[in-house]
């Protein structure tokens, strides 16, 4: 796994058209890009896979800013639609963008396509889309691949081999890069059984992320 850096937290309240955002920034000692993660409709920024490119991207120049949907700030169990979703994120670009590094617009599930649908208007300088739910589980014929091909910019997609949101090999050709948690679910866990431990699951996701953000410039 990539190595670790401690970085202080600094949280700071947003406010949007859609309610009342968070941002929690984990910053780079010398920062070259921000990379904005925004979480899921079924969780927050607590999930596994975020918190561990917030501990690990600063320490290559990258600051990380999670960003809490207004709903989730709000304690809201469910998450409000697309659009909404779509104008709180906007809501808090400014502040993402004030450091004056360029922004990789990012998230899980939910939070990716939301990062897909808004980053040619905002600006966005790439996309990572991590657990891009592809389509509802057992309903592959509704497809979400519009969202993700649509980016209009560098995007990459980490997926967990096992996602019933759309598997790796579902995905059809793109514009897009893709990184496989090997035996990963939804949430990139893994069994416990498996040929892989969870902690090299999230070195998978951090040294995938570490490496591109770094051929972004």
């Amino acid at each position: 796994m990539t190595d670790v850096t401690d970085v202080t937290d600094v949280t700071e309240s947003v406010e949007t058209e859609a309610g009342t955002a968070r941002v929690i920034w984990h910053r780079a000692r010398t920062a070259r890009l921000v990379l904005a993660l925004g979480h899921g409709a079924g969780g927050g920024v607590e999930a596994r896979d975020l918190q561990a490119l917030a501990r690990v991207l600063p320490a290559h120049g990258v600051s990380v800013a999670l960003v809490e949907q207004p709903w989730r700030v709000a304690g809201k169990k469910v998450a409000p639609a697309p659009k909404t979703l779509d104008l709180g994120w906007c809501g808090v670009w400014p502040v993402l963008e004030r450091p004056g590094r360029p922004v990789i617009a990012g998230g899980r599930s939910a939070g990716a396509r939301v990062a897909c649908r808004t980053a040619t208007a905002l600006g966005a300088l790439a996309v990572l889309a991590l657990s891009f739910p592809l389509h509802p589980p057992g309903r592959p014929e509704r497809s979400r691949a519009d969202e993700l091909l649509g980016a209009g910019v560098p995007t990459l997609v980490v997926q967990g081999g096992n996602d019933p949101f759309g598997r790796p090999e579902e995905f059809p050709p793109g514009p897009y890069g893709m990184v496989e948690v090997p035996r990963g679910d939804h949430g990139f866990a893994v069994p416990k059984r498996a040929d892989i431990t969870q902690e090299r699951a999230l070195g998978t996701i951090t040294d995938a992320v570490v490496a591109w953000a770094a051929s972004l410039g």
